[in-house]
């Protein structure tokens, strides 16, 4: 029996024959899977970041009532970080006096929020009992105050104040009259979609509903409204780096974001209150009109609650927090964000020294046991359970494991998306320069830091395959024919990708190199 089983021309022997041919097809299989689906997986994500088209909107939706303003006089307003236009009940044309409209150039005009045709937020009461300013109405100005009155004695009287980045407009009603009367604060933000402007970033409506975050992306806003009623909260706009928020300091309100024709309405309502003859009401409304910084959201937090909530990190806010927190800290130090980047990669290389050089000192392990490895497969060729019995007291005696040298990249997976997420959310990253780029935020636009970046990743990958040696295992053979092509595939990916986040694969990869040098000379 034992005879015919070894007998070349037996069926148990063509059955073995078969079955490691099938296994090394599915471990290349396997490999060329894990391939494609890395492939799509890109796809996927350029796909989800690539620009999107404004929505057109159904002509049943009702248009922007027309307005003639051309009597209400416009005022400008202004403190050391923002000027507006105040026209009666509207507020437009706010300007970011220390954000530049084009990240690529300090001195282009300042960024412009509510600037667009039909673009506003107002902010008003609508009234039972009297007569209400609308947005025609024409007030008297003395000084920061602008006061109205109608024929039934009723005063109004409104005060604006910019603190930081939010403008604050409060009203105070008199009720002068022989009648009770009662008001109904509201406040809205009309202004056109910004989808076209993001990549990769949420951009749409935010609410602030009874503690809770709610979220509309453009399209979903575009095909239908949204309510909501919280007894606090605020509603407004989100774009990649500004924001557009009001808060209306009054109880039972209710909250809408809808479609207004060709442009987008986010608007708040209270409930009404009631003056008597002789008393006194005042309401305020804060808008916040800024950067989606998280230090300054946190400052505006004490007139806004909830507003530092409003910064979306994505799924490793673990890592983008502590990320940013870290580049603005060596930014202070250096005065530039680019070598913030380098110095920071440094730190993270260093704070992963032990994995790397566990790594590197297992693939020289590794090395060593190539001979004996393939003694092994060769003696052991016809028992797969003695074999691989046989392979894992080897691992033991060289204590080492295939999977150690996979740590150091597994653990820079998180690292890498929390970058990239840093940088296309950090309002300081879009203006930031380093040597020839003018926004770490966008692409190289000559691809030096690509093409530097897939040279490092060949020249790391080559001396990599020098310390491995020859390979006995074919699937291993065929990975590394397959990984040639790597360094190329990355280049051109990396194309695209924000300059901060390739700087920082480029100088990972150069400090890999240097490791490697390192622990080849230990060891020697």
């Amino acid at each position: 029996m034992v005879k015919y089983m070894d007998n070349s021309n037996s069926g148990f022997r063509q059955w073995n024959a078969a079955r490691d041919a099938n296994a090394k097809k599915s471990r290349l299989g396997g490999i060329l899977w894990w391939f494609i689906l890395f492939l799509a997986s890109w796809w996927l994500i350029s796909w989800w970041m690539s620009p999107t088209k404004p929505q057109t909107q159904n002509d049943t939706t009702p248009a922007i009532e027309t307005v003639d303003l051309s009597a209400v006089p416009v005022e400008r307003i202004s403190s050391d970080n923002l000027t507006a236009d105040v026209q009666g009940l509207r507020i437009s044309n706010i300007e970011l006096l220390k954000y530049a409209s084009d990240a690529a150039n300090d001195k282009s005009a300042p960024v412009k929020l509510l600037g667009t045709d039909g673009a506003f937020a107002e902010v008003g009461v609508l009234s039972t009992g009297t007569t209400a300013p609308t947005a025609t109405t024409v007030w008297t100005q003395n000084g920061d105050t602008y006061n109205w009155r109608n024929s039934d004695g009723v005063e109004f009287s409104r005060t604006i104040k910019i603190d930081g980045y939010v403008i604050s407009v409060a009203d105070t009603i008199k009720n002068a009259g022989k009648d009770e009367i009662s008001v109904a604060p509201y406040a809205r933000i009309v202004r056109p979609n910004d989808a076209k402007s993001s990549a990769g970033v949420y951009t749409g409506s935010v609410a602030f509903v009874n503690s809770d975050l709610e979220r509309e992306d453009w399209s979903r806003i575009a095909d239908k409204s949204f309510a909501y009623s919280t007894t606090n909260g605020f509603i407004g706009f989100v774009d990649q780096y500004w924001e557009t928020i009001l808060s209306v300091a009054s109880p039972d309100q209710t909250m809408r974001v809808r479609p207004l024709g060709d442009m987008f309405q986010a608007d708040a309502a209270a409930t009404a209150v009631s003056i008597a003859p002789g008393a006194t009401q005042t309401i305020t409304t804060n808008l916040y009109m800024g950067p989606r910084d998280h230090r300054i959201l946190q400052t505006a937090d004490a007139m806004i609650a909830g507003i530092d909530q409003t910064v979306d990190y994505g799924w490793f806010w673990f890592f983008v927090r502590p990320i940013l927190w870290l580049l603005y800290v060596l930014n202070s130090f250096v005065m530039n964000y680019g070598v913030a980047i380098i110095l920071m990669t440094l730190l993270l290389r260093l704070a992963m020294w032990p994995l790397t050089r566990k790594s590197y000192v297992s693939m020289m392990a590794m090395q060593k046991m190539q001979p004996e490895m393939a003694r092994i497969q060769k003696l052991y060729a016809n028992d797969k359970a003695r074999m691989q019995m046989e392979i894992m007291r080897l691992y033991q005696t060289h204590k080492t494991s295939p999977m150690s040298g996979c740590l150091p990249m597994l653990i820079q997976i998180p690292i890498f998306f929390a970058l990239y997420k840093a940088l296309l959310i950090s309002v300081q990253m879009r203006s930031a320069h380093f040597l020839w780029i003018s926004d770490l935020a966008s692409m190289d636009p000559y691809f030096i830091l690509p093409i530097l970046m897939g040279l490092t990743m060949w020249l790391q990958q080559h001396l990599q395959n020098a310390s491995n040696g020859a390979q006995t295992n074919d699937a291993v053979a065929q990975t590394q024919k397959m990984m040639k092509w790597m360094p190329l595939l990355f280049t051109v990916m990396f194309a695209w990708m924000p300059a901060g986040l390739v700087l920082y694969w480029t100088v990972s990869n150069i400090f890999g190199i240097g490791q490697m040098y390192y622990i080849k000379k230990l060891n020697k």
